[in-house]
């Protein structure tokens, strides 16, 4: 601590399609951070993944809706097994020096090289707590691939599902047939944000949607078209002794010109979709799917914060996706839904780094000896 402060390091921007979306979370989570109790260390990552010491006060800060990444400056890293000591250096005449050691890290990124268990890896090795789920959680959860396979293994409803390999030619026909619908939604495995996400209705649309979705990664699941769907969300939030609960439901709703919840819909176009909150869904409903919230936060080995996306269509509720580091603009679902339930931003981050610094004192506590 300094002054009695907290010191914590944001992260954010990073190598992954979802820069610019960590850079705009990130803005808000600093806007959330009461200054009163943390003393905070912005640390950008460039989309060449050097990790940069960044000012908050140009072209970031309470009143801007994105940080700025430096791309020259100060490179910093992370001593291994050192409790949040910190180093950074410049050009050759600049001395590399000592930061003052940070409590608490917080990763605002979205995607690979970030939300997929590789930070993670970093932040254990450098023995410092960090806010969201561990290696484990963080990798297979950003597997689409992986983390349908455990839902579906658990016995929790899903949608049908095929991977196709980068190796592999997409065969229309066959698809339709494993999936049983003419309507297909093709995407990266291991992607958010709608990044790379289309659909398809012909050989022709599903053959650029696959090449699409491989300009990402090198393997995408095609999943089947729900008739009738709703998109229903749902907000995870360990306590500090790691119970899990939920909060109200949302529902998005992506304006007619869009069809689907795009990353245009999202980012792009102000009207591209409305957010309702709570969900206009009956009583037993909306018990079920925050039940199976909690249950696929648990299955996908999730830590500290989730947001569990769902397809619902009349009775029937899917399992879509779970996203350890959902976004957090200030148009995103995770924080709104925890503000309907009772929760403010600021008190939300005050919780996260509580079941951070809690879990890394549990996790220390292991036996390192037989």
């Amino acid at each position: 601590m300094v002054n009695g402060k907290l010191r914590v390091a944001v992260l954010f921007g990073g190598r992954s399609a979802e820069h610019d979306v960590s850079r705009a979370s990130a803005a808000n989570v600093l806007r959330c951070l009461d200054p009163d109790r943390y003393d905070i260390v912005p640390v950008g990552i460039t989309r060449q993944g050097c990790w940069m010491l960044a000012d908050t006060g140009n072209g970031g800060g309470t009143g801007a809706s994105e940080l700025t990444v430096p791309e020259n400056g100060l490179q910093v890293s992370f001593l291994p097994a050192g409790g949040g000591r910190m180093l950074v250096a410049g050009d050759d005449a600049t001395p590399v020096r000592e930061l003052t050691p940070v409590d608490v890290v917080i990763p605002v990124l979205h995607g690979p090289h970030g939300e997929d268990g590789t930070v993670q890896g970093a932040l254990e090795l450098a023995d410092v707590p960090y806010v969201g789920s561990g290696v484990l959680g963080s990798s297979v959860s950003m597997d689409k691939d992986v983390a349908k396979r455990l839902i579906r293994d658990a016995g929790l409803p899903t949608s049908k599902f095929i991977v196709l390999r980068a190796s592999e030619k997409p065969d229309y026909e066959a698809a339709v047939e494993a999936l049983g619908t003419p309507e297909l939604f093709v995407k990266p495995a291991n992607m958010g944000s709608s990044v790379g996400v289309s659909r398809a209705r012909s050989a022709k649309e599903y053959a650029a949607c696959c090449a699409h979705a491989f300009r990402f990664d090198s393997k995408i699941i095609v999943e089947e078209s729900v008739p009738n769907v709703r998109e229903i969300e749902c907000s995870v939030l360990q306590d500090a002794d790691g119970v899990a609960g939920a909060s109200e439901l949302g529902e998005i709703v992506p304006d007619t010109k869009h069809g689907f919840y795009s990353y245009d819909a999202k980012y792009i176009d102000e009207g591209g979709a409305a957010l309702r909150i709570p969900a206009p869904v009956a009583p037993e409903l909306r018990e079920r799917i925050r039940d199976l919230a909690v249950k696929t936060f648990e299955t996908l080995c999730c830590e500290g914060l989730a947001r569990i996306d769902f397809f619902v269509s009349g009775d029937t509720v899917l399992v879509n996706e779970a996203n350890t580091l959902p976004g957090f603009t200030d148009i995103s679902m995770y924080p709104k839904l925890w503000e309907a339930s009772g929760l403010p931003q600021s008190a939300l981050m005050d919780r996260l780094i509580a079941h951070a610094r809690a879990r890394h004192e549990r996790t220390r506590a292991f036996s390192v000896t037989r």
